[in-house]
């Protein structure tokens, strides 16, 4: 079939519903137009193995809920320096079985003020110590030819402050201003401060930031350096869009929409969930399905699964294809340190009640802090109060309890509410951390035994299952980040280390590490021999 004529098959089929939303959204041709034209812009300018891959994909579109997926996340610099060095090992993520990369953010970001890369001043540019928009490409042409799929973030939510629409808006023009949400007065933010939780009360208090150079208020939901964008103007879903199919021209083939439940706001609600968001997601799932419907959309909605569930959509209006299954995490977490399996059966039995098609990415860590964000109905009926329990949690994994075998540190800790979040690796938490550190063998084998048991847990869970570069050789905390002025207010960076320190910083060994290693990926065989997970013996460590 000619090209023109795919691209009109796959544009009718969605072109109704599309109008419909848009439409109601926004009430403009002319932009809906110009939103089209784009779309068409970029589907001639797909490179011909992307269409090869988008039409095997479209013809098998449940390509990646196959039991074969397995992931990994990771920081290219943190991993391998670059871009160019992550391509070098390759091999070395091959071996690992890995099927699925996500790279943390990479583009081009302030330093010092980008928040762990999600603080985008340019969405179509690479970070420069990372390597280029070039370098991109060939990772993921090697990626493809290697059947590897390649997730990159998609900070939607949010430009930095100094992405040149927000110098623009900064220096006065209006029209920029318009992308953003600027108030001349504190009248309206004061309303909106009435009914919408802060994400960082200790770290960034409130939900604006007052630009003495102009005397106006902008909004900025999570740090002063991250301006929300403004959906209500067409312009900048538009141009988000385009920056979407950009990076999907570049060769990624999920994209990972950050911060989903925020990118709506209107006052006199808590800018959490609305259903405007779902009107956005939902237009994004066809956009990508008319132009490149090789794409995948991962929501991250670090909810509970009554609030994580509607972000699939329907079977008949789908929206994100997978979302993370952030709820059984912070349960698995719970069950290790309360030692009561009741919360985390709970959990399991909820998500097992959802609609097979719903894709989730299982995880024991990731790039995060873990929020204490569980089911307190249900804990209180055991006995397990919000405030102390959190506390208990807390203090469990730093190592403030006698029984407590877990180190870590406390992130965004609030005094005033006694609220806290945590950081760590998986080894850590484990007990491989202390059991090195004190030379004790038993203490070894049983954190071992502990971290190889919550990799299996994972494995089998349904969906696809996702390391956290580091986690497959018992990487422990780094706590070198407080030697770096740009990194130590921020102890998320204390799971976040070189992936050559966890036996060169830590306190384990290399020896240990390639111990924990083998056992876990030796005994991972859900499937038997000939399957993606069997191993006969464990891949070397470069």
């Amino acid at each position: 079939m000619k090209r023109e004529n795919i691209y009109k098959r796959r544009l009718d089929k969605h072109m109704d519903e599309l109008k419909w939303l848009y439409m109601e959204l926004y009430n403009s041709q002319d932009m809906l137009d110009r939103l089209l034209k784009g779309m068409e812009g970029f589907y001639r300018e797909r490179a011909e193995p992307l269409r090869t891959l988008d039409a095997a994909r479209e013809a098998d579109p449940c390509w990646y809920r196959k039991s074969s997926m397995l992931g990994m996340m990771m920081y290219a610099d943190h991993f391998a320096g670059s871009l160019k060095g992550v391509e070098e090992k390759l091999d070395y993520i091959e071996r690992c079985h890995v099927n699925y990369l996500h790279l943390m953010p990479l583009l081009d970001t302030p330093r010092g003020r980008s928040d762990g890369g999600y603080a985008v001043s340019d969405f179509r540019k690479v970070r420069e110590d990372l390597g280029t928009m070039e370098d991109l490409e060939r990772l993921a042409r090697e990626c493809h030819e290697r059947g590897i799929s390649l997730c990159l973030d998609f900070v939607m939510n949010h430009t930095s402050e100094d992405h040149q629409w927000a110098k623009r808006a900064r220096a006065g023009e209006k029209e920029y201003q318009d992308r953003y949400f600027f108030f001349d007065s504190w009248t309206v933010p004061s309303m909106f401060e009435e009914t919408v939780p802060q994400v960082f009360p200790a770290t960034a208090p409130g939900n604006f930031t007052y630009l003495p150079e102009t005397g106006q208020h902008v909004m900025t939901t999570f740090y002063p350096y991250q301006w929300d964008l403004n959906y209500r103007n067409p312009v900048v879903f538009n141009e988000m869009m385009f920056n979407f199919l950009y990076l999907a021209n570049r060769g990624v083939d999920v994209l990972r929409i950050d911060a989903v439940p925020y990118i709506w706001k209107e006052l006199g609600t808590d800018c959490r969930n609305l259903p405007r968001v779902h009107t956005i997601v939902r237009m994004m799932r066809m956009i990508g399905e008319i132009v490149c419907p090789g794409i995948l959309l991962l929501g991250e909605v670090v909810m509970e699964p009554k609030k994580v569930a509607p972000y699939f959509g329907t079977v008949e209006k789908p929206e994100c294809h997978m979302l993370y299954n952030v709820t059984t995490m912070a349960a698995i977490w719970n069950t290790v340190a309360a030692k009561d399996v009741r919360l985390l059966k709970s959990q399991m039995e909820t998500v097992s009640a959802l609609p097979s098609a719903c894709t989730f990415l299982n995880y024991l860590r990731c790039h995060d802090d873990i929020g204490w964000g569980l089911d307190y109905p249900l804990l209180e009926k055991w006995g397990m109060r919000q405030v102390p329990h959190k506390k208990f949690l807390n203090d469990f994994f730093t190592g403030r309890i006698p029984e407590s075998f877990s180190r870590g540190v406390l992130y965004n800790d609030d005094p005033a509410t006694g609220d806290a979040r945590f950081c760590g690796t998986t080894a850590s938490m484990c007990g491989v951390e202390k059991a090195g550190f004190c030379h004790d063998r038993q203490a070894m084998e049983e954190a071992v035994r502990l971290d190889t048991m919550l990799h299996a847990f994972m494995l089998f869970q349904s969906g696809i299952p996702v390391l956290y570069s580091g986690d497959e050789v018992g990487q422990v905390n780094d706590y070198t980040y407080k030697e770096k002025p740009e990194k130590a207010a921020d102890s998320r960076y204390i799971h976040r280390g070189d992936f050559s320190g966890s036996w060169r910083n830590g306190s384990m060994n290399r020896k240990q590490s390639r111990i924990i290693f083998s056992i876990i990926w030796s005994n991972w065989r859900p499937y038997g021999p000939g399957s993606p997970y069997w191993m006969q013996s464990a891949p070397s460590v470069h």
